[in-house]
């Protein structure tokens, strides 16, 4: 296996592959804990542009905690690819290829609120949880249009069309 731990002697790598364990590089989820919640979670459609607004500012809080965060550039590279490796896992249970329900780990995602000082510096601090816990407290939404007789399909379509215009084809 590959491992990063202090890879070509940089010390910014020391306790990388700690992080989702080892052989597990781009945090694969193997199984997962679906919690019951108080009041069901229900999916509400907002216009597609608050959506984009939103993921256009995570990934910008990305390259902000990576270019203010991690000094080595080759840490920033392989930390950069280790995050969106592991992000692309979430199209596998979109399409309902993964065994793995659709939804989201509530107990990482609490931490959201962490992420800054009150001063709006970024913070320094071990937020408590490694990779290995993502999927032991998953919300699962309910009230997408999922039809099992023809979302295969369709999912797929839309998938095969979205990969197309992000390598420069026509939708």
């Amino acid at each position: 296996h590959l491992s990063f731990d202090n890879w070509n002697g940089i010390s910014s790598f020391s306790g990388f592959d700690d992080f989702y364990g080892v052989d597990n590089f781009s945090g694969v989820i193997s199984d997962q804990v679906v919690v019951e919640q108080q009041e069901e979670v229900v999916c509400e459609s907002v216009s597609i542009e608050i959506v984009q607004q939103k993921l256009l500012v995570l990934q910008e809080i990305a390259k902000q905690i990576i270019t203010e965060q991690v000094c080595d550039v080759e840490t920033q590279t392989v930390v950069f690819q280790q995050f969106l490796s592991s992000s692309s896992h979430f199209s596998d249970d979109l399409l309902r290829t993964s065994g793995l329900q659709v939804g989201y780990d509530s107990g990482i995602t609490s931490h959201f609120g962490s992420f800054y000082n009150a001063d709006g510096s970024l913070s320094t601090y071990d937020l408590g949880f490694s990779g290995s816990d993502v999927g032991k407290s998953v919300v699962v939404p309910s009230g997408s249009n999922w039809n099992s007789a023809s979302s295969p399909a369709s999912v797929g379509n839309a998938f095969n069309a979205a990969v197309s215009a992000a390598n420069g084809a026509s939708a």
